[in-house]
């Protein structure tokens, strides 16, 4: 059973929790009304092998051709992005990610305004969590989404604490969705 509860159970979050998203269903409708969004991925996106094929780095990449959502990749997950024949709209260190969307003058990738929405994937908990937190204190419009299998309550909407298997009916849900329009 899917389980809202931080990973980490000594972290406190604050009182202000992400909402849950309790099926795959809710998380397309979601991203579908989303005007502005762009993709964040860490290097922990090719650290996990799934069953349908490839890691969540090859599901974002699938996703982004399909849908025309960016990429940015974070640290050295550009590597694993560009041995698979891919290149991000962009790629910067983590910490100026959470800047950039952090500052109201940030026109974006492509100069046409702030993002709606930003869906992080492939992020160590302990380091998501600390990005999450930052964005959710001090960013004014942006809201955000975990895609990782792990609850982040700092996160605007966080997918429940998951095993594998389950994550995976998430993440081809979406991308099923989005491929189809």
């Amino acid at each position: 059973m899917a389980s809202a509860e931080p990973w980490q159970m000594a972290e406190i979050p604050g009182p202000r929790k992400a909402i849950v998203i309790p099926r795959p269903e809710a998380l397309i409708a979601l991203v579908k009304r989303a005007k502005r969004l762009i993709f964040i991925v860490g290097h922990g996106a090719s650290e996990v092998s799934l069953k349908e094929g490839g890691t969540p780095m090859d599901w974002s990449i699938r996703v982004s051709r399909a849908s025309g959502i960016p990429i940015l990749a974070t640290g050295h997950a550009v590597k694993g992005f560009i041995e698979r024949g891919f290149k991000p709209g962009a790629y910067m260190s983590a910490v100026d990610v959470a800047n950039r969307l952090i500052d109201p003058g940030w026109e974006g990738l492509d100069g046409k305004g702030q993002y709606e929405l930003a869906i992080f994937i492939g992020f160590h908990y302990y380091l998501a969590w600390n990005l999450l937190s930052g964005l959710k204190h001090f960013s004014q419009n942006i809201k955000t989404l975990s895609l990782d299998r792990f609850y982040q309550p700092h996160a605007s909407l966080s997918l429940p604490n998951l095993s594998v298997d389950e994550w995976e009916v998430y993440l081809k849900a979406l991308e099923d969705a989005l491929r189809s329009g």
